[in-house]
């Protein structure tokens, strides 16, 4: 039985890696794919932007 590949997005060095090459720190992940880890900042953004309209929302009702 073969073990998954799991990809990470290094903060530090902007690179996606392959298994756990550098320290937590600066790793976002695990992604099952390359192309998923690339897009870590960018699906981080999305949601915080969501998060932060639903908490305005929220705050607005109150």
């Amino acid at each position: 039985m073969s073990e998954q590949q799991e990809f990470y997005y290094n903060l530090a060095t902007g690179q996606v890696e392959e298994g756990k090459v550098h320290g937590a720190t600066n790793r976002m992940g695990p992604y099952p794919s390359a192309e998923a880890a690339a897009q870590a900042l960018a699906r981080a953004q999305d949601r915080n932007e969501r998060w932060a309209e639903e908490d305005e929302a929220w705050e607005d009702e109150q």
